[in-house]
């Protein structure tokens, strides 16, 4: 099953490398990972050059802002299942994506989501808060919950069948993309009890 891992990225030279370095080093090796590029202008391009191989697609151009960049990515997406990856994020272990993929074996299954740490942006050992989704029921968001967005994969025909990222939303533009998908179009959700990816506070 190949899994398209879209990252967005804007003058991220000191973190890229991770992001990328956390999906090469992943068991599961059916991964195309995505990474648009808004027109860095501080060696973030050179950062991802010098990997071997490259991500399999890099596109760098001016763009509407992040949501944008995921949109570009999704419209560029050949694998089964798409992921978001952004620049100051990266996956916990490297066995993420292997849960991922076994999730989705069940062809019953349209979207996995687990948990995220908030960790400091030095040093990325130290866990600042720790995001527990816990399981998937209907009614939470009526209560403001949400899956953690970098945590959350969905089939790319979700996203064929229900749209991408409204641009009109700016950062809401996640929250509601997994609103319509899960509330309004009832796709179904599975919930892996693992911190699958860490995020950089302050980035």
């Amino acid at each position: 099953m190949k899994i398209s891992i879209i990252t967005a990225v804007l003058n991220g030279v000191r973190t890229i490398g991770h992001a990328i370095r956390s999906i090469g080093g992943q068991t599961h090796k059916e991964i195309e990972h995505i990474i648009i590029d808004g027109g860095s202008t501080d060696g973030t391009l050179r950062v991802i050059e010098g990997y071997h191989p490259c991500p399999a697609k890099v596109l760098s151009e001016p763009d509407r802002g992040i949501y944008d960049a995921m949109n570009k990515g999704i419209a560029l997406a050949s694998g089964e299942v798409i992921g978001i990856l952004s620049a100051d994020d990266f996956y916990r272990h490297g066995g993420v994506l292997a849960k991922v993929a076994r999730a989705f074996e069940d062809p019953d299954v349209d979207s996995c989501y687990g948990d995220l740490d908030y960790v400091d942006p030095t040093d990325t050992s130290r866990v600042i808060r720790h995001w527990r989704a816990g399981p998937y029921d209907l009614r939470s968001f009526y209560w403001g919950w949400m899956p953690p967005h970098p945590a959350f994969f969905a089939r790319r025909k979700a996203y064929q069948t229900y749209g991408d990222y409204n641009l009109e939303l700016s950062s809401a533009a996640d929250y509601e993309l997994m609103l319509r998908f899960l509330l309004k179009h009832r796709i179904t959700a599975t919930y892996l009890p693992d911190v699958l990816v860490c995020m950089r506070t302050g980035e």
